[in-house]
């Protein structure tokens, strides 16, 4: 049997994830539905992104958050106004300053969500956003079916934080 090495298992397991997320987008059909892509490297989460646009054909739409976000639905609403985007993916949730305040909302105006987008909501968090999104809005959370994740092998995280380190 011959195994795979990590960095070969992790393109593997990345190209699963990313094909589900892709598919995920696509069984929408124009409903809201929430999805959770779990990451915790922004690089691996730029790879995911570019395969993605090789294995979906939704048209996309992202927004990134600013740092002084304190509602989701606000930041939403406001970047694509009257339009309803096949997709819409949010980044920069780990950037936003008062992330407790902006998750806490999301769970007080969650039936706004459902009422207003016709479409998929892919949000990007990592491990702390996640556990912040089980306690404080669990309502919210219990909408995604499941987390998708994209995890990073130990050899590249440390890899990856060395470069950090030296540069």
């Amino acid at each position: 049997m011959i195994g795979l090495n990590n960095s070969e298992n992790d393109t593997v397991s990345s190209t699963a994830s990313t094909k589900r997320l892709a598919r995920a987008m696509m069984v929408s059909g124009g409903e809201f539905s929430l999805i959770l892509a779990c990451c915790n490297s922004l690089e691996r989460q730029q790879q995911v992104l570019n395969l993605l646009t090789e294995f979906s054909s939704t048209d996309i739409h992202e927004i990134l958050l600013l740092p002084a976000a304190d509602t989701l639905y606000t930041a939403i609403t406001s970047s694509i106004g009257a339009t309803q985007p096949e997709a819409l993916m949010v980044r920069g949730l780990e950037s936003v300053v008062e992330i407790n305040q902006l998750i806490i909302s999301t769970n007080i105006m969650r039936n706004e969500f459902r009422k207003q987008f016709r479409f998929p909501l892919m949000l990007w968090v990592n491990d702390e956003i996640l556990r912040k999104l089980v306690w404080l809005a669990p309502d919210f959370k219990d909408w995604a079916a499941s987390t998708i994740r994209f995890d990073v092998s130990h050899n590249q995280l440390v890899g990856s934080e060395q470069r950090a380190i030296s540069a």
